[in-house]
């Protein structure tokens, strides 16, 4: 008898028990909340030789970016190829071999042909979105998922691409139709935090941050679960539009009591951490001792070779530590590495750049700072994150040339950001300080 997951694909070697744990735990990727991995070993433990789970595993641990997840990423290819595969789980095993290895872009590429042959594979998709994701790729954020959609029709989890639609079309700058993606996805399944992520996107972006933050919290028993993966990320949306309002002590104390709320060790949690302190540490904001924990935990999750993304925001907790040396030995590790490998290439050209130019800005070198902030903004986008994510880097530079009283560059930054954000706070003190007085 064939047995098919919930979107009708054949599951080779599964039971019907073990394809229902495969479809929970797809279900719980999809939603980022509950553990995936358990029903994935109790799939293995059933169905021994039962691909499509050890591939949905391997992509959860490549997926996070961070050196010991994806050496188990590594092992668990090595598995796959003594079982019997199909030739979905062959597709499959291409791309995962490229992502496990870090070559990302190769990866997403791979998914591309994946997802155009089994356009309704959802473990598939939510690989390929996540890659199109950590390259920064935001036209294959929206193109990918408007590729299967029309496949979609009728197939249970539909709304999820609606969520993922929205998000691509929020980093496509289409603000209008990512809203309203993002609210049908939200309507057909209100629990779905990726389409919560992508309509506080879409308001950061629109400067609309009375609304994000009233929309968030508003929705908060559908987005912060205790067992939501994705919840610090979306508190961390959230203490944006505080910033944004002129309320930085209320960011603060969603550092405390949310964002590094728990003693978590996930490297985008840490991500989210390192770049409020340091928002609010360029806004004047004495963060005390945060740092220094922070910092400490930062060290088993950044080794200069993984994901330059992460490495970048280690840096900024690191020099926020005073641990300027931690942040060069992540330099020198790139340095040592090989220039054909795709996370080298990154961090020598945009996350090597950046890391000097903090340390610069931290040893108050702000006019040397400007010069490679201004090339690391114009490549940032070949090195992952979101457009809010790398705004870090913007932020950094306005700073740097506010501090230098390097007034024509200061006024100019200071303006791009008017013209996206004109009632922004934190905009209308840049532009006061830099001697401007915007409409």
């Amino acid at each position: 008898m064939t047995v098919s997951d919930r979107q009708g694909l054949e599951l080779t070697g599964a039971s019907a028990r073990a394809a229902a744990l495969f479809d929970e735990a797809v279900s719980r990727f999809a939603h980022f909340c509950g553990d995936p991995l358990e029903p994935l070993r109790e799939a293995l433990a059933d169905s021994p030789g039962f691909p499509m789970a050890l591939i949905a595993k391997a992509w959860i641990y490549a997926m996070s970016t961070e050196p010991q997840a994806t050496a188990s990423a590594r092992r668990m290819v090595e598995e796959l190829a003594e079982m019997p595969r199909g030739p979905r789980e062959d597709s499959h095993m291409h791309a995962l071999k490229l992502a496990a290895a870090t070559e990302w872009t190769a990866a997403s590429r791979a998914l591309d042909l994946h997802n155009a042959t089994y356009p309704c594979d959802l473990i598939g998709l939510l690989a390929g979105h996540q890659s199109d994701f950590l390259t920064a790729n935001a036209r294959n954020l929206r193109d990918r998922i408007a590729r299967a959609l029309p496949a979609w029709d009728g197939v249970p989890g539909r709304s999820f691409l609606l969520g993922m639609l929205a998000f691509g079309l929020e980093e496509m700058g289409d603000y209008r139709r990512a809203e309203a993606a993002g609210l049908k996805a939200l309507e057909a399944d209100p629990d779905d935090s990726w389409a919560h992520h992508a309509v506080a996107h879409v308001l950061e972006m629109q400067g609309r941050a009375a609304e994000g933050r009233d929309f968030m919290r508003k929705r908060r028993a559908h987005w912060a679960q205790p067992e939501n993966f994705l919840k610090v990320h979306n508190w961390w949306h959230l203490t944006l539009f505080h910033l944004e309002l002129g309320e930085p002590e209320a960011a603060l104390s969603l550092y405390d009591e949310q964002v590094r709320g728990e003693p978590t060790t996930v490297a985008q949690n840490l991500v989210d951490a390192s770049a409020l302190l340091w928002r609010l540490h360029l806004l004047g904001v004495d963060v005390g001792e945060r740092w220094d924990e922070l910092a400490d935990t930062w060290t088993q999750h950044a080794d200069g070779k993984c994901y330059p993304f992460n490495d970048v925001h280690a840096a900024l907790a690191y020099v926020g530590a005073g641990r300027r040396s931690d942040a060069t030995d992540l330099v020198k590790v790139a340095h040592e590495g090989d220039m054909h490998h795709e996370m080298n290439r990154w961090m020598r050209e945009t996350g090597t750049p950046i890391i000097d130019a903090l340390l610069l800005f931290d040893r108050g070198e702000y006019k040397a700072a400007i010069e490679p902030l201004l090339w690391a903004r114009q490549i940032s986008g070949t090195f992952g994150g979101s457009h809010a994510q790398r705004d870090v880097i913007d932020w950094t530079l306005t700073e740097a040339a506010i501090r230098g009283k390097v007034v024509p560059i200061a006024r100019a930054l200071v303006q791009e950001r008017l013209a996206l954000r004109p009632d922004s706070h934190v905009n209308l003190a840049f532009a006061r300080r830099a001697g401007l007085r915007p409409h």
